[in-house]
């Protein structure tokens, strides 16, 4: 198996630099707190390019940060995720001693919406001295990498997905009741389509996929297991070392990602804003 990775553009104002052969890049000699249209039509393309961007030394105010998000496009408020008062944009992922966190499981963000987000821009507030690294996996080429009678199984599939498996534990059954009236279960391609490249992506997850449409729990679960491990294979993946003031842009169509809970016993507090998408087709 070999892996090319996408070469680095010349742009006028950002320096890119890829990180691995599959996914992610590195972003400098731009400021975010002073951005105008030429950056960030760049940063757009070198977003569709790498599909994660990671910026270092972006000292941003949650107003900046907001405000940052809002050139890249419409910002969503997270349902159940405690967002920041003056600024409901925002959600806060704090983990400490007292209260560990970590979104250790393979994801796209909140799948269970009927059009999930186009993509996140998370913000390195408070970063322990070690570990709590994310890591993020190309879904383009985790499809690509599938077998072809594999692929041929699952076109035209649809999976199943739920708020209830992350956000239902701890509910009451009346909060549940509620929850599940406002965010129905939503079904989604198994492999969707990109709306900007066209590029088809495997679409399914741990953390909101509850199984295949018009197959039980049973019957769906070794294909299941099967295509979520695809977002395990280390060549579809590259890992962001978070340092204060660092950013990690993704785009949630086509990617996945891992917080890694290695940083026991310290804080982590990482804030993200979120972009409204679209019903994946």
């Amino acid at each position: 198996m070999r892996i090319d990775a996408v070469a680095a553009r010349d742009f006028n104002r950002i320096k890119v630099e890829p990180m691995t052969g599959a996914i992610g890049a590195e972003v400098s000699n731009v400021d975010l707190r002073d951005f105008d249209d030429e950056v960030i039509a760049e940063v757009q393309q070198a977003w569709l390019d790498h599909k994660v961007l990671f910026f270092r030394g972006q000292d941003l105010t949650q107003g900046q940060h907001v405000e940052y998000g809002r050139a890249l496009g419409e910002l969503e408020v997270h349902p159940f995720v405690q967002h920041v008062e003056k600024h409901p944009e925002i959600i806060v992922l704090d983990s400490s001693p007292q209260s560990f966190l970590s979104a250790d499981t393979w994801h796209s963000d909140v799948t269970f919406r009927e059009a999930p987000p186009l993509g996140s821009v998370l913000f390195g507030r408070v970063i322990p001295g070690w570990g709590g690294d994310t890591c993020f996996a190309n879904m383009e080429l985790a499809y690509d990498l599938l077998d072809d009678a594999v692929k041929e199984q699952i076109d035209g599939m649809y999976a199943i997905h739920s708020y209830a498996k992350a956000f239902g534990r701890g509910m009451s059954e009346q909060e549940q009741a509620e929850a599940q009236e406002e965010y129905p279960d939503q079904k989604h391609p198994v492999v969707r389509s990109h709306p900007v490249t066209g590029n088809k992506i495997l679409f399914i997850n741990r953390q909101f996929t509850l199984g295949i449409d018009g197959m039980t729990a049973d019957e769906s679960r070794p294909l299941r297991r099967l295509l979520v491990r695809q977002a395990e294979i280390p060549e579809v993946q590259c890992r962001f070392r978070w340092e204060e003031n660092s950013i990690a842009q993704w785009d949630n169509r086509c990617t996945q990602h891992y917080a890694v809970p290695d940083h026991g016993g310290q804080r982590r507090r990482v804030e993200r804003v979120t972009l409204l998408g679209d019903r994946p087709f």
